[in-house]
């Protein structure tokens, strides 16, 4: 292939590789992580161990047993002697578990028709995801010793009559009409600081919370939620604000689309069955492809432990895998010629 580095950050590089193809044909990413979680409580996470057909270590799961199937789909084209018609490009990302700047970096760098992002979903075509926005609550009072009343604005008790009002948005949330795919809307508060000590009123308090978002929800909806809840629940002498610190769309994909397609029937030929329609809760880089108008679909190996103290990956699965993906580029980047 031909390889080239994208750095969206100096010592942060993102690696693609490109097989180009004959022309006339639609351009496929297969997209991965390079990057993981920490390692913190795990026993020896970089020696990769094999026991009962899985591979043990940091790693494995999410998401280095995906990139070794891409590698393995091109390994399989490059000696079954297949030109495909359009580019086979692999996309192995930095930094997707802080803020997907890889991705972001490969997208203006190498933009292809497709793209599947080879997140391990269990040999499952997984076709939508929530997004999320995280959102500050802030909140400031006044600095008083405890005995002036008079003089201080308590920001804590503030904060606590708009995070009554923020637990009924939840309860709400939690009533909502479900995704099909991905199930219904939710927050939670995730952080909360506030004061300087005892016999001090706190003259600040902040609270993080993470909205979860369904497809059709955007972080602007999530946002304008939360100042309703502070409108509601209003502290005299205290200043409420909320704002989003960092948000990624929920991302959805064309069931009848030329890449689902082709992935689906790259998935039964490789099986041997119908591949099972999901989506799944977490975030990935799959929205962020389809919001750069490249057709998206998520595809990988099975296994457990991501973002754990034990992870594996299923080495039967990651061949599967990397069969779908040989198939799929077959299929949606069309077959020139065998090489001669």
């Amino acid at each position: 292939m031909e390889v080239e580095l994208a750095e969206s950050e100096s010592g942060r590089p993102s690696v693609i590789g490109r097989r180009r193809g004959a022309g006339g044909g639609r351009s496929l990413m297969l997209n991965g992580h390079l990057d993981t979680v920490g390692v913190e409580g795990m026993k020896r996470p970089f020696e990769p161990r094999i026991e009962g057909g899985r591979l043990h270590g940091r790693g494995a799961y999410d998401m280095k047993g995906s990139l070794a199937a891409c590698l393995a789909a091109v390994k399989a084209l490059r000696d079954g002697g297949f030109v495909l018609a359009g580019d086979l490009v692999v996309a192995a990302v930095a930094d997707e578990e802080v803020a997907s700047r890889g991705t972001l970096a490969v997208i203006e760098r190498a933009p292809t028709d497709g793209a599947i992002v080879t997140e391990p979903t269990e040999l499952a075509v997984c076709l939508a995801h929530k997004g999320f926005a995280w959102i500050e609550i802030e909140v400031e009072g006044r600095a008083a010793h405890g005995s002036r009343p008079d003089l201080g604005t308590d920001a804590n008790l503030a904060l606590g009559r708009i995070l009554a009002e923020v637990a009924g948005l939840e309860r709400e949330l939690a009533g909502r009409t479900a995704h099909p795919r991905v199930g219904r809307p939710s927050l939670h508060v995730g952080t909360l600081a506030g004061g300087t000590g005892w016999s001090t009123y706190a003259a600040r308090a902040v609270a993080g919370v993470e909205r979860r978002t369904i497809p059709g929800e955007t972080a602007e909806g999530a946002l304008a939620e939360i100042e309703a809840c502070l409108a509601r629940s209003p502290a005299p002498r205290a200043r409420a604000t909320a704002r989003v610190t960092l948000a990624r769309e929920p991302f959805e994909a064309a069931e009848d689309g030329p890449l689902v397609r082709a992935l689906a029937r790259g998935a039964r030929e490789a099986l041997g069955h119908e591949p099972e329609r999901s989506g799944v809760g977490y975030w990935m880089d799959a929205a962020l492809l389809g919001a750069a108008g490249i057709e998206t679909a998520v595809f990988g190996p099975a296994g457990a432990g991501a973002h754990e103290t034990v992870e594996w990956v299923d080495l039967e699965s990651v061949e599967r895998t990397a069969e779908t993906l040989a198939r799929t580029a077959i299929a949606y980047c069309g077959a020139a010629q065998p090489k001669l």
